[in-house]
């Protein structure tokens, strides 16, 4: 077997598993957050549901840790009471991020199972553990039962090989990858990453590279811990960790060699992650803010490079340099080595430890018309404010802040450039009107259809993160696409009964339920696409909001507005106004069951 696989079945009750099958899985840390934590206390509640285990599972506040928005502080304080009764521990605002808690306090290692809140738990395939960012009603099933229902997904091997370029970064391997693969193409996988080079990366490095599985549309990339990575998390969880790897002989639906060689440094383009070119294709273009931090790039090794970029130098004058470690605990090393003194010297903002601007709870929003270059690992529309967001190392960010533009730390100019930030207008938010929720769960259903002829549309164009603290479902609909360029008015125009026809990699992002929600809140009968997120399809099937896939809507000549049929028992779709059919996924057992029971609760 593959990693992936060996995790899987030693917390299963099978001695082997293969992609393909569904299985409960036993987990070691069940976590939620600061902005789902209040939803998964409801869920609880709401279902008379108890706590397995309350050594094994945590909450981290880490999407607010400056306590700056009252409805963040009320939910923080329904974890905490819920905590208190139970028995909980709670790893407070003053923290960081919850997935590098995991890894310093030696819960998650190789081997390990962890699902929590964060889309990103998949960072801890850097020390070999399986991470899954889960929705709520997952997190709240996983505490009441200590185990999850999760389908094995197929493995792909990656090969680096050839001799790693200087100066190359590991956020640059990272967006080579992504160059590659782009967003879909891995779209369902866990990736295993090998190669000589590999061997001898760093854990921040491993984090890195491994925050990104998200945006690639990977379940997982998985790292073989090296010695000095065994030993570490060893010392952190007072045991011996035994490593896991995979055999030998094990079973991958495909390996790829990339030479590493011929990487280069990569920024991403505004608006997709995958959208990387080289540097020099952008070196020059104009910035108004830089951010260094986030789960991605907020580790010492980061800072330590970004400190020695910008000692003795100041950040551009009308450039906001803003700085945000990924924990308490580096925070505090930064303060005892003099970083924080040459952060703040140079210009710098410096926060305290969490997510940052990623989640909208913390320094390193943007306005209208900003330009930011980001150490982060989304730049999606809206999702780090209503600017644009490049993404890139923390060498560049931070020689980029000094210049004034994005350059690299070899090309930094004596008299940096200056200029007049002009603001443009901003957009109208579209409003919407709720529709009631279908009482009846029928296996056929008819509607109207909205084809929408996008890839990759996330969670932040489904239902953007500055609605996130809203828990009421009826209220949820009229935000609905309302951050989808070209479909601002979607709430105001869909009826209840339409059904919506997308194509690849739908879902892609968060794990917020309200992004499913919002469809049901709507009327929204059903959604098909060429193929969902990993965590949306979880979040929709949890739910019991149809969703189906499918090849191709080619044999039903399908328009925007046709009359279409589906049958979910079947997978037959019939385009009623033309009379053509074809075949989709059919519901499996497990969908139809959860479906027929109106959730899975």
């Amino acid at each position: 077997m593959n990693l992936i696989e060996k995790i899987i079945a030693a917390h299963s009750k099978y001695e082997s598993v293969k992609p393909g099958d569904i299985v409960d899985i036993e987990l070691d840390v069940r976590a939620a957050r600061d902005f789902g934590g209040a939803n998964v206390v409801r869920n609880i509640i709401d279902h008379g549901l108890s706590v397995h285990d309350p050594d094994r599972t945590f909450f981290t506040f880490d999407c607010n840790p400056t306590g700056s928005d009252q409805k963040y502080a009320q939910n923080q304080q329904i974890c905490r009471m819920f905590a208190r009764e139970h028995g909980i521990r709670v790893y407070d605002i003053d923290k960081g991020i919850g997935t590098h808690i995991l890894i310093h306090e030696g819960l998650a290692h190789s081997g390990s199972t962890v699902v929590t809140t964060d889309s990103h738990a998949n960072i801890l395939g850097a020390v070999g553990a399986f991470g899954q960012g889960m929705g709520d009603q997952d997190i709240a099933a996983a505490w009441a039962k200590g185990k999850v229902w999760f389908k094995v997904p197929p493995s792909v091997r990656i090969n680096l090989n050839g001799k790693r370029p200087e100066g190359l970064s590991a956020k640059d391997i990272v967006l080579n990858l992504l160059h590659t693969f782009g967003a879909n193409k891995l779209l369902g996988y866990s990736i295993e990453i090998y190669g000589d080079e590999v061997d001898r990366l760093t854990l921040d490095e491993r984090i890195t590279i491994a925050s990104m599985a998200t945006e690639m549309g990977a379940i997982i990339i998985l790292f073989t811990p090296s010695p000095e990575i065994l030993e570490y998390s060893s010392q952190r969880a007072g045991k011996k960790i035994t490593l896991l790897k995979a055999d030998f002989d094990a079973r991958y639906e495909q390996t790829f060699d990339l030479d590493l060689s011929r990487f280069v440094p990569r920024v991403s383009r505004p608006g997709k992650p995958h959208d990387t070119v080289d540097i020099q294709d952008v070196k020059g273009t104009r910035i108004d803010s830089a951010f260094i931090g986030s789960c991605t790039n907020g580790r010492m090794e980061d800072l330590k490079k970004a400190a020695s970029i910008l000692q003795g130098k100041k950040v551009a004058p009308g450039v906001v340099l803003k700085i945000v470690p990924a924990t308490d605990e580096i925070w505090q090393e930064c303060l005892n080595e003099g970083i924080i003194e040459i952060f703040k010297e140079s210009g710098a903002l410096v926060s305290n430890a969490g997510c940052a601007g990623c989640a909208a709870g913390q320094v390193g929003q943007n306005g209208p018309g900003e330009i930011t270059l980001s150490t982060g690992n989304r730049n999606f529309p809206g999702k780090q404010g209503k600017g644009e967001v490049y993404l890139a190392s923390p060498e560049v960010v931070a020689a980029s802040a000094i210049a004034g533009y994005i350059t690299t730390p070899g090309d930094i100019p004596e008299e940096p450039m200056v200029y007049t930030f002009k603001e443009k207008a901003a957009p109208q938010q579209a409003a919407g009107v709720k529709a009631p929720i279908p009482e009846q769960k029928p296996t056929t259903v008819e509607g109207r259809a909205w084809f929408i002829k996008k890839d990759d549309i996330d969670t932040d164009m489904i239902f953007h993160n500055r609605y996130l603290t809203i828990t009421n479902i009826n209220e949820m609909g009229q935000y609905t696409f309302d951050n989808l360029k070209g479909y601002e008015d979607f709430a105001k125009k869909a009826r209840a009964g339409d059904i919506v026809v997308v194509q690849k990699n739908f879902g892609s992002g968060s794990s917020r339920q309200q992004a499913v929600d919002c469809f049901t809140s709507l009327g929204v009968q059903a959604i098909l696409a060429e193929s969902f997120g990993a965590i949306y399809e979880r979040n929709a099937i949890n739910a019991a909001l149809p969703i189906m896939t499918y090849g191709s809507v080619q044999p039903i000549d399908l328009e925007d507005g046709d009359n279409i049929r589906l049958n979910f028992e079947t997978g037959e779709v019939t385009n009623v106004t033309k009379g053509k059919s074809m075949m989709a996924d059919k519901f499996s057992e497990v969908q139809l069951e959860i479906y027929q029971n109106g959730g899975l609760f």
